[in-house]
């Protein structure tokens, strides 16, 4: 069986859990995720639908379009507005879980950079990393 990663929102009321791998773990470096993140990009970890459960509270939800025209469902505490996962129109049957929100974040090392076209100038992306100027996918 595989680990149980377990995670949530800054004030607790949502609590989720995952049982299976992950599929990628991605940064992205779009305006939108910059926004959404307060930082200079947003990560995200890639997992079967199947495989995520909330355990604890009651999210919500807005819908909007990406930088690639596509829509994107973002999932939040209403409490404390923690975004905590996407329900992406490219990705059906997975969940983009916000990786921050994880309970133990020490092993993420992203492995694709997306949207590098608007990252920072500052930010250097290590060699042998996949990157991308747009959305590949």
């Amino acid at each position: 069986m595989a680990e149980i990663l377990t995670g949530g929102c800054q004030c607790g009321a949502i609590r989720y859990e995952v049982t299976g791998a992950a599929k990628q773990l991605l940064a992205c470096h779009c305006s939108d995720c910059q926004k959404q993140s307060g930082s200079a990009f947003g990560m995200t970890m890639v997992v079967d639908e199947a495989d995520f459960r909330l355990v604890q509270g009651t999210v919500k939800k807005f819908t909007a379009r990406t930088d690639a025209g596509r829509s994107k469902t973002g999932v939040f505490c209403p409490e404390c507005g923690s975004r905590l996962y996407h329900e992406l129109e490219a990705r059906k049957g997975m969940v983009s879980i916000k990786a921050g929100t994880l309970d133990d974040t020490s092993g993420l090392n992203p492995t694709v950079h997306l949207w590098t076209d608007s990252k920072q100038p500052w930010v250097t992306i290590p060699d042998g990393v996949k990157a991308f100027e747009k959305q590949p996918f």
